[in-house]
């Protein structure tokens, strides 16, 4: 256990004195080092070696005075002597150094004067030997002191997760798996973590490796097995006579070492893969991003992207300080001149509990316990203000058991529970820098509570108390996480039955992401939670972070709707799509939401914005949060078959079901009517979605009508047509079978009779406007996109408008981050002008026909090119900027100032339309 910092003090100001005459002699030199190192409590002997010999950067053999690799070199030199000689000759030593030994600490002196460098920090000290009393803070990291700065793309976090592992794939082909590799592997590497964070003391488990077992390994898994068995049995029950290297490692306790494992088998290769893992610096190690890289080196092909696999701890923030931390720290500023309220404030923060249902490595728990540990710490400077602080493990309350977690997987969970006892230490050690008492909590008697199972078949109060509801006092006062995000086509079966399960009864839940069940089964518990009333304390709020399809399209209505009427919920704040993620090379950016709510309502709501999607939100006071992550009323919009004003009705495309054979390219279509071209008058365009955006061409065979005299004067096109009929009977489905009686068609004809407008029913988010187009119903509109007949130029106008595509934006379901747009859901809800004039609408068709005119000036280029942000010519931008404008004045005089606006205009009027507050329009023809 390290020194406090006042017997430290004391020792230097002793030790200073002791050698204050001139040190000559190298017996001298070593005695002084000894007592150098003896100031903070560690023996040089076992750390460090005096003249390590190397070769030097001009290739002469050199002696390195004092050595403690991967941490400090000392060069020292006679009283007097050039210092600055003595640092370039330390430099000099480096290349003989492999990577591991390089230290992060140079120190020269010449016994009288001493300069000590930090090579990561880049800075130096300098002080006199009188003067080490006023210094030896510097020297903090050699007692086990040291204020650690974590950084997320520090390499040391891949490098370690690549070598353990190295150690997984070795213990793994020798036919060591399973669950007892994984907690092997979790046990090793709090053993790892200890040994460079003062848990134990510094380097005694590297130290027992290299010299109690055998360089080929062979006896290193029986070392490792007692070693275990030693950490599980107090001081006072181990052997008399047990080894006094093993006597040397604490009793740990926490159930981490209880569970006997059958021995592995260790080689000299994977003996000296542990031993570089205990070369690393596992106290630069954050627990919050180790534990997924950890987790994500048993998948071969996660490891090839390892950097990819961690939460940010910046995205981790977004949601727990409006759910919690600020609420804390706002209560902290308020009263921290007030004693008796901050000892108030200190219990209650002992007393909150958290739960995470999803919590994986343990994430978000992690990085909640070390900020609310951060409330506490400035709680007790001031309440210990002056003190003289004795036991500072008597002053601290927060600890890991307030913390819940649920976790579908073992070895994830196994990582959450011994990552939480990790970053308790870590705040233990913060604490001991800045109090100057050593404090850690080992053997541990207090965990985390992580219960691997599915948390959608769990009751989540069953793990702080098994009895009935109405038994219960206590309860969690947050509920947070990042719950998974599977979307119904990916689903497996025992995932769907969660859903059939939690929606039970709920009409369309068969279209809902997995995460969804999450919100509906945090509704339910805070229904039952929010009864139990604690004095001080808030009632229980959730928040998740979620895939954004919960807040566009279809689901919105299936989720919210419930979520809305039948548990009350309101939303507290939310954060509007952004990418998730982390800085890593190559990793998938996963749009989403986050969201804060409860069952009931504060006055306080709060929405994050986001101009780019990469970048910062700002934060806006809104009165209330609707479903879409908009203000206005509560209400989420379901999918109708009729639009709620009188226009034209929009179709979906017509489906052939026909694996191909009724479908044609350009070369194809030549090819085939070289043989047959009695056919052609079979042949018409198809018009799907790619074809439009990027003016390409495609042909099916239109059978409808057709004289079956003339089909059969065609034997190539009865040859497709076979094949379509063998298709369609050897589906699966009974629909497609039965339309294997009439092969020639499509499945599903929906075709206009008149002219219509083409809506692609996928498009990019990075366009500003969707292209739409005319077409006669000579073109075949195929499934990929929607039509909508009998429409006219203010039609188009109106639907290739500003105000149409942001409607598109909040509402529109999505594929990735792409536009998925419905006639159910985006065209039947859309509220159209009211009582336009026909001025107002003969400015649109004139705005509308302009954009077609410039569109028609550019026929080399696609839709496309021609809608590309990048590319779109400016005199297409200001056409369309003009339609905006005309469409604009259709809904009010006074200018929109921005989508936000747009949007609460836009639900008011919807609402005002659904609700029969606007008489109807005269049915046009």
């Amino acid at each position: 256990m390290p020194l406090s910092w006042n017997e430290i003090k004391s020792r230097s100001i002793t030790f200073s004195k002791e050698w204050e005459n001139e040190v000559s002699e190298d017996a001298e030199a070593k005695s002084f080092w000894d007592d150098f190192f003896n100031v903070f409590g560690i023996s040089r002997r076992r750390v460090a070696s005096f003249e390590q010999q190397v070769k030097k950067i001009d290739a002469k053999t050199g002696f390195i005075d004092l050595l403690w690799k991967g941490v400090i070199l000392i060069e020292h030199k006679s009283r007097g002597r050039d210092l600055d000689r003595a640092y370039q000759q330390a430099k000099d030593y480096f290349p003989g150094l492999n990577e591991k030994e390089l230290p992060r600490y140079i120190l020269v002196s010449d016994f009288e004067r001493f300069r000590l460098f930090d090579l990561e920090e880049n800075t130096h000290h300098e002080f006199r030997l009188p003067d080490f009393v006023n210094h030896v803070h510097l020297f903090g990291f050699i007692a086990g002191y040291q204020k650690r700065v974590f950084k997320e793309q520090d390499p040391v976090n891949i490098e370690a997760a690549l070598l353990m592992g190295k150690l997984h794939d070795k213990l793994k082909a020798i036919g060591y798996g399973g669950h007892s590799l994984e907690l092997y592997l979790v046990r090793l590497l709090f053993c790892l973590f200890a040994d460079d964070t003062s848990i134990f003391e510094k380097g005694i488990f590297q130290e027992y490796i290299e010299q109690r077992t055998n360089e080929d390994g062979s006896d290193l898994a029986a070392h490792v097995g007692e070693l275990f068995q030693v950490m599980n049995t107090p001081e006072g029950k181990r052997f008399k006579n047990l080894d006094e290297a093993l006597m040397a490692f604490p009793y740990v306790n926490g159930k981490l070492f209880e569970e006997q494992l059958s021995l592995a088998h260790f080689d000299s290769d994977m003996r000296r893969i542990l031993l570089d893992c205990c070369l690393l610096d596992w106290g630069k190690i954050s627990p919050a991003i180790f534990g997924s890289l950890f987790q994500s080196v048993m998948d071969e092909k996660a490891r090839r992207n390892l950097g990819a696999h961690y939460t940010s701890e910046k995205n981790i923030m977004k949601l727990i300080k409006p759910l919690f931390l600020d609420e804390l720290r706002q209560e902290f500023e308020k009263i921290k001149n007030e004693k008796p309220k901050l000892k108030k404030l200190h219990e209650k923060i002992s007393k909150l509990r958290f739960l995470d249902p999803a919590c994986g490595c343990g994430n978000f728990l992690i990085i909640a316990y070390r900020e609310l540990r951060l409330v506490e710490l400035e709680i007790m400077k001031l309440l210990l203000e002056g003190q003289q602080v004795t036991s500072i493990n008597d002053y601290f309350l927060v600890d890991v058991d307030q913390f819940y977690g649920i976790e579908y997987e073992e070895f994830p969970s196994q990582i959450a529970q011994v990552a939480m006892w990790l970053m308790d230490h870590q705040m233990n050690e913060q604490a001991s820098v800045y109090f100057g008492e050593y404090y850690r909590r080992i053997p541990l008697t207090k965990s985390a509570t992580i219960v691997h199972g599915n948390a959608l078949r769990l009751d989540w109060q069953s793990l702080i108390n098994p009895l009935p509801w109405e038994k219960h006092q206590i309860r969690y006062h947050y509920i947070l996480g990042n719950p998974p995000f599977i979307g119904k086509h990916l689903q497996n079966a025992d995932q769907k039955s969660d859903i059939e399960t939690i929606f039970s009864g709920i009409k369309g839940a068969g279209v809902m992401d997995y995460v969804s069940a999450w919100y509906i089964q945090a509704a339910r518990y805070m229904q039952m939670a929010n009864i139990i009333k604690e004095k001080d304390f808030p009632d229980t709020k959730t928040a998740f972070v979620s895939t954004n399809s919960i807040t566009q399209g279809e689901q919105v209505g299936v989720l919210w709707n419930e979520l809305f009427s039948k548990y009350k919920c309101k939303i507290h704040f939310a954060y509007k799509t952004f990418k998730w993620g982390n800085e890593a090379k190559g990793n998938a950016a996963v749009h989403v939401v986050i969201v804060g709510f409860s069952n009931f309502d504060t006055n306080e709501k709060l929405l994050y914005e986001y101009d780019d999607l990469k970048g910062e939100p700002h934060e806006v006071k809104v009165r209330n949060i609707n479903a879409y992550l908009v203000e206005g009323k509560d209400f989420a919009l379901s999918t109708r078959k009729n639009a709620i004003n009188n226009v034209p009705e929009m179709t979906k495309g017509s489906q052939p079901t026909d694996d191909g054979n009724l479908l044609m390219t350009d070369e194809e279509k030549n090819e085939f009517l070289k043989s047959e071209p009695q056919a052609r008058k079979f042949i018409k365009p198809l018009i799907s979605a790619k074809e439009f955006l990027h003016n390409q061409n495609r042909w099916c065979f239109w059978l409808v009508n057709a004289d079956p005299a003339e089909i059969k004067k065609c034997p190539n096109l009865l040859l497709r047509i076979e094949k379509v009929k063998q298709f369609r009977l050897s589906s699966p489905k009974g629909a497609t079978v039965k339309w294997a009686q009439m092969p020639g068609i499509f499945t599903e004809n929906r075709q206009p009779a008149t002219e219509y407008i083409l809506i692609p029913r996928h498009s990019s988010e990075t366009r500003k406007y969707i292209p739409f187009g005319f077409f006669s119903n000579e073109n075949i509109v195929a499934d990929s996109c929607n039509a909508i007949p009998n429409a006219s130029l203010y039609h188009f106008g109106i639907i290739s408008s500003l105000m149409h595509m942001i409607w598109i934006k909040y509402v529109c379901g999505r594929i990735k981050s792409d536009y998925r747009y419905s006639n159910d859901i985006v065209y039947n809800n859309y509220p159209w002008p009211e009582n336009i004039t026909n001025k107002q609408k003969e400015a649109v068709e004139k705005a509308a026909q302009a954009v077609l005119d410039v569109r028609s000036s550019f026929p080399g280029n696609s839709l496309a090119d021609l809608y590309d942000p990048n590319t779109m010519p400016p005199v297409l931008l200001k056409a369309h900027q003009a339609l905006d404008k005309a469409v604009d004045l259709c809904y009010r005089g006074q200018p929109f100032p921005n989508e936000t606006k747009r949007m609460e205009f836009l639900f008011e009027l919807y609402d005002k339309y659904v609700s029969g507050l606007f008489a109807k329009e005269t049915k046009r023809k």
